[in-house]
């Protein structure tokens, strides 16, 4: 069993800064990735950052100079930054991580509930 707990979701102004955090827990072998995605109502989820493990850090083109990942291998922790938040920011975004355990020790995909952000004057 895993768990992907979120927190730091809120509404914020146009131009203001949250962050969100996300820490996995449970038997985990190993997490070869971590990150986040979003989803706006009526739109699809699309991604926002990755960052895997001793890989290059990915961000999508519409966060790229705004938005700043970064992770706790101690534990299990991954962040987002967001800076210069946009209205287009608002969404709920979801923790991903990619992952084995000792019950199922293949490497598949787990999220998280999901936290809102909203940007909004």
């Amino acid at each position: 069993q895993v768990q992907l707990v979120e927190s730091g979701g809120g509404l914020v102004q146009p131009g203001g800064s949250l962050r969100l955090s996300c820490a996995a827990s449970g038997s985990i072998l190993g997490i070869n990735a971590m990150g986040w995605y979003r989803q706006a109502p009526g739109k699809q989820r699309e991604l926002v950052a990755t960052i895997p493990s001793g890989g290059n850090i990915n961000y999508a083109d519409s966060v790229k100079g705004r938005f700043t990942i970064s992770r706790d291998n101690a534990k299990n922790t991954v962040y987002l930054q967001m800076n210069s938040l946009k209205p287009e920011d608002t969404a709920v975004y979801f923790c991903y991580a990619y992952l084995s355990t000792w019950s199922i020790p293949r490497t598949r995909d787990y999220w998280g509930q999901g936290t809102q952000v909203t940007v909004s004057s």
